[in-house]
């Protein structure tokens, strides 16, 4: 039995991310390893302002202590540049791949088990973010840090 589902939820999160492909964006599972500063990105599991990938917590699900339910959040950050000092561009695009994230968190006909992750989770769902704009000397930037809340019976 595991002991926690965080390692298969951030699994299945990306797989969702990742197939199919999103248009412009790569999806990067933990820190970057290479300059990212010439593409848009999303990071599953990293923030820049800290190293946390997920944070969670359990408590048994009823007397017998057979069972534990366990809720955490991923974290994640999006990132987007543009040669220019154009933000309504950049801020535009930031929030057009947080709505993809969203969209393929949702169930659909073609990707029923989407809020499940895939059925390592009983539900998750896009629950926070976070805007931050800069100019820098490659242009403007807007990054979006993003929260995906699960909960998980285990």
């Amino acid at each position: 039995m595991a002991t926690s589902a965080v390692p298969a939820a951030i699994t299945q999160l990306l797989a969702l991310l990742r197939d199919p492909p999103i248009e412009g964006a790569e999806v990067i599972d933990g820190p970057p390893t290479t300059d990212v500063n010439t593409q848009d990105v999303i990071v599953v599991g990293w923030m820049p302002d800290g190293d946390q990938a997920a944070e969670l917590q359990q408590e048994f699900n009823s007397a017998g202590a057979r069972t534990r339910d366990e809720t955490f959040a991923i974290t994640g950050w999006i990132d987007v540049w543009s040669g220019d000092s154009n933000f309504a561009t950049v801020r535009a695009r930031v929030f057009e791949l947080l709505g993809e994230i969203e969209q393929r968190l949702r169930a659909t006909n073609t990707s029923p088990e989407a809020p499940t992750l895939n059925g390592a989770v009983l539900w998750a769902e896009l629950a926070a973010g976070v805007l931050r704009q800069s100019y820098t000397d490659q242009g403007a930037r807007a990054a979006l840090g993003f929260t995906v809340t699960c909960h998980a019976r285990i």
